[in-house]
């Protein structure tokens, strides 16, 4: 390896040295793990901590505050006393070393650790540094593809992957002097933060609409929600969906070219298009001779997965934000007069299991809905003017989420852009 290839693409200002390379026994020591199951933890008292290498794969990042991560307890208070000479601290870091796909060997960080004994759980490699590392940097660089891709080949197992301590011994790990290292800890660690806020805020805003949901459409059995806005008395009034809108479906066209999109291409809507509650671009778009063949939508109408393997979890209804056509797996609402289509929209989405359950049908090779009796549904509906208060608040409140779910997905990218970059 050159002198030139030891160095990464990006560095803070005034690093200039080559990193080293060092062989993984000659930087880290293992510690003891035990076997313990999920059985034999739980979330409420102990006398020590347990790291599951499941949280390692799903819950955890890569770096830990044990103080905040709500670590489980070992039931087993006579476990401990085994473990005496692996008893975590902080620096040390904890590979998993077996999941269901490359995951496996995914690595976490120890930063602060809660006040109970804490030691390393079922299917977990500890190891302690043997010398000191800047604050955040073992856990961002050994997750990074940089060291990541050595284990690749290394790894065992068909339907469960898995990398043992011989597999790590066999890597080299890099890193350049304790400033830069601590540099690039805290850089990664902030852009870590902010992630976690944004999540965070996505997942409440998630959790409120839910719950918005539930309690603005009236429950089975009852013609008034649980939380109407204010000046609104009057009881919802019963209608055919057949009475308040008009229905629409599509075809497969002759295509476009995918690497040739100009103006003047039309949208055309898929069943793997309808993900979001709302389009406003799909996967293909057709040519102005292909779209002729077809409806052209406004903007505002709303379509429904009618037949796709994904109904068997759900049923997918969107608003569309560009006029499109749609093809055959696709039924278009379009509503009118009194009938607000955000609302309408909304309708669906908190009835989209029972409407699900009570219209779905199996078919031989797909899963699909009887949209004919879907048209005759008959639905709870306030005045026109409810209907657009309760629209427009999950219009916003839909904008809010798609807010945080974009700066999540820029900060995701962000990091991942500055992983490939800042270790070698």
């Amino acid at each position: 390896m050159t002198e030139q290839a030891k160095v990464p693409a990006i560095r803070f200002a005034g690093f200039t040295d080559p990193w080293e390379q060092r062989k993984f026994g000659d930087c880290f020591e293992f510690l003891k793990s035990n076997t313990l199951s999920r059985a034999g933890l739980n979330g409420e008292n102990g006398t020590a901590r347990n790291v599951h290498y499941g949280d390692i794969l799903i819950k955890f990042g890569d770096c830990l505050d044990g103080e905040r991560s709500d670590l489980p307890f070992i039931t087993d208070d006579t476990v401990l006393p085994k473990f005496a000479g692996s008893i975590l601290r902080e620096g040390d870091v904890i590979f998993a070393d077996t999941a269901e796909d490359e995951a496996a060997g995914k690595c976490v960080e120890l930063r602060k650790l809660p006040k109970e004994p804490t030691i390393s759980g079922l299917h977990t490699i500890p190891a302690r540094p043997r010398f000191f590392f800047g604050t955040g940097y073992l856990g961002h660089y050994l997750n990074s593809d940089a060291y990541h891709r050595q284990l690749l080949p290394l790894m065992q197992g068909i339907k469960v992957i898995s990398v043992s301590k011989a597999a790590l011994q066999d890597t080299q790990v890099r890193f350049p002097g304790l400033s830069e290292q601590a540099a690039i800890g805290a850089a990664l660690s902030e852009i870590d933060n902010l992630i976690t806020l944004h999540q965070r805020k996505y997942d409440k805003l998630v959790i409120l609409k839910k719950s918005m949901l539930e309690k603005m459409f009236p429950k089975d059995g009852e013609s008034v929600p649980e939380i109407r806005f204010a000046g609104f008395t009057d009881p919802w009034e019963q209608r055919k969906l057949s009475e308040v809108a008009t229905f629409g479906g599509g075809h497969t066209p002759p295509m476009a070219d995918p690497d040739n999109y100009e103006d003047g291409y039309v949208l055309w809507v898929t069943s793997q298009d309808v993900k979001s509650n709302y389009l406003d671009r799909t996967t293909t778009q057709i040519t102005e001779k292909g779209a002729k063949e077809l409806t052209l939508y406004p903007a505002g109408s709303l379509v429904m997965v009618t037949r796709s393997g994904i109904l068997r979890h759900t049923l997918p209804v969107a608003e569309l934000r560009k006029p499109s056509t749609v093809n055959q797996d696709i039924r278009v609402i379009l509503p009118q007069g009194e009938c607000c289509g955000e609302w309408l929209l909304q309708f669906f989405i908190s009835h989209n299991k029972e409407l699900l359950l009570e219209f779905g049908k199996t078919g031989t090779t797909v899963e699909s809905v009887d949209f004919g009796k879907i048209k005759d549904m008959l639905l709870y509906m306030p005045s026109t003017v409810e209907q657009q208060q309760i629209g427009d608040f999950f219009a916003k409140l839909d904008s809010l989420i798609t807010l945080h779910q974009r700066k999540l997905e820029l900060l995701q990218n962000i990091k991942k852009s500055l992983l490939d970059k800042m270790f070698v």
